[in-house]
């Protein structure tokens, strides 16, 4: 097994070493969109949620790419379904850089017409099993079943890896959370050799043992099949009218039955600093997209984007770097505690703990706190924005004030229970341009 053991600058201490190995070059990732978004909100109106921009310059579904592409897996399939135009425009301008030549590519695998009038995907399943020509021409020895629309950073390679030695059929990933979050996302019951007894399915809600602190091992959305093993349990997916096609509902369940299921714990493969928790977050709602992109101004925060060793690989705009300009008494362009990206002019403001995406132009004494604005915004003058996520393209008229008072907000805006307000340029009443949504 070759072993990449070039030290991370970044990090107290050395961390594991990579794990590209055959293994990995001999794996298929499929990356799944999911269900529209619900949780979301207005955000997804316009997009589907794995082009949902994040942490300043990224879309979600770099994260999950990343990860295939550092630990050594070059062949990988996203499939794309509910408004899919946004996601696919980022996968041709930032992820076309693999060589074909060499058998690396990331292929766009739209829903489409099928000969038996069947059009979308059913489900995640369905999903795979739609393409599944596509994954045997790959000819992988394993697969990767991975979500689209999480934030984590993870080494594929040591999966596969502890895959491999327990010869399991398939091996879940899992993470210890709070009993409230585990049971959001499925919890896992696993024996002491590792292997999965039972997965409970979503948003039930999980007793604790008695004695127990009130945590439990979630389900984290990230597998690894035996080809072979997989394929049979789609045919049998396929063949069951009963079937949502989901994997979690319905595929998963009959492989505990019929196969050896393994678990892997997170903390085992994640990428981080060793004396930090192992970070990953489903945006599953704007509190948590919200406070997703908040972790990131911290000034020593859990999720490193910094780390050259294991970079979020994506696609930006050419843009000029950050101005701040005017330092005249009160009129002064400053940023603090905040992630300013390229292109943004913060013109006599006051911006502190907010994320500018490229391109935000914020005008002389006005004050963004505790914001996630997104490309392309138009901040006028004498405006106070707090707590807020401005979605792309929008337009604040000057001296408009947002967080102050949720009750006025609620007449204009979506207001979470977190009380953090959704801004988009519907809700601002302005017409949707030609670039809105990508």
């Amino acid at each position: 097994m070759a072993v990449d053991t070039r030290p991370d600058p970044a990090a107290p201490t050395v961390r594991q070493p990579r794990f590209v190995s055959q293994l990995t070059r001999n794996s298929f990732a499929m990356v799944l969109e999911g269900v529209h978004s619900q949780g979301l909100h207005e955000l997804t109106d316009w997009r589907s949620k794995p082009a949902v921009s994040f942490g300043g310059k990224f879309r979600l579904i770099d994260f999950a790419l990343s990860n295939c592409v550092n630990s050594g897996i070059r062949r990988v399939g996203v499939a794309t379904q509910y408004r899919a135009q946004s996601l696919i425009r980022h996968l041709q301008l930032g992820w076309s850089f693999l060589d074909g030549r060499l058998g690396e590519f990331i292929e766009i695998m739209p829903a489409q017409q099928q000969v038996n009038e069947s059009q979308w995907y059913r489900g995640t399943a369905d999903a795979v099993f739609q393409n599944w020509r596509e994954v045997r021409r790959a000819a992988p020895d394993h697969v990767l079943i991975l979500s689209g629309d999480h934030i984590y950073r993870m080494d594929y390679g040591r999966m596969l890896a502890g895959h491999a030695a327990c010869e399991a059929d398939l091996t879940m990933a899992c993470i210890e959370l709070p009993l409230m979050q585990a049971s959001r996302c499925g919890v896992m019951t696993v024996s002491a050799q590792r292997r999965v007894l039972h997965l409970q399915k979503h948003h039930v809600a999980a007793q604790p043992p008695a004695g127990d602190s009130g945590t439990a091992l979630a389900h984290m959305g990230i597998y690894v099949f035996n080809t072979d093993f997989l394929l049979a349990q789609l045919l049998q997916d396929a063949d069951d009218p009963a079937s949502s096609h989901d994997f979690a509902r319905d595929v998963i369940p009959r492989c505990l039955a019929q196969g050896r299921v393994s678990a892997h714990p997170f903390e085992e493969s994640h990428i981080g600093e060793p004396d930090k928790p192992a970070y990953w977050r489903d945006v599953s709602s704007l509190d948590a997209y919200w406070e997703a992109n908040m972790d990131l101004v911290q000034v020593d925060p859990h999720l490193n984007v910094y780390d050259d060793q294991w970079p979020i690989w994506t696609w930006q705009p050419q843009s000029p770097p950050a101005k701040f300009v005017h330092n005249d008494g009160e009129r002064v362009g400053v940023a603090l505690d905040s992630l300013v990206a390229g292109g943004c002019i913060v013109s006599g403001a006051t911006v502190r703990r907010s994320l500018l995406f490229p391109d935000v132009w914020v005008h002389s004494h006005s004050l963004v706190q505790d914001c996630v604005v997104l490309s392309g915004v138009r901040i006028g003058r004498d405006c106070i924005l707090k707590k807020c996520i401005v979605d792309k393209n929008c337009t604040i008229p000057d001296g408009t004030c947002v967080g102050l008072d949720p009750q006025e907000d609620a007449r204009r805006f979506h207001v979470t229970p977190a009380g953090v307000t959704l801004v988009t340029r519907v809700m601002l009443g302005q017409e949707l341009g030609l670039l809105d949504g990508l």
